[in-house]
């Protein structure tokens, strides 16, 4: 039995979090923005897109430690 949680998928509240998590805009890709954080590895590509999938919100929420 899976229990689905609730997922952010609106792209300016997930920067919004990310920003107050210590995320910084590392810089612009062509329709997407790439975030790094100064103690955790890797990045995070956030899309410019009004809303993300359940998928993309989950890989965001995975990779920023959120989960």
């Amino acid at each position: 039995m899976c229990i689905y949680m609730y997922m952010e998928t609106v792209t300016s509240r997930i920067k919004r979090r990310q920003i107050r998590d210590g995320w910084y805009l590392s810089r612009h890709g062509l329709n997407h923005d790439i975030y790094r954080h100064p103690t955790i590895c890797g990045i995070i590509t956030l899309p410019r897109h009004r809303r993300v999938s359940a998928g993309v919100a989950a890989s965001i929420s995975k990779k920023a430690g959120w989960s």
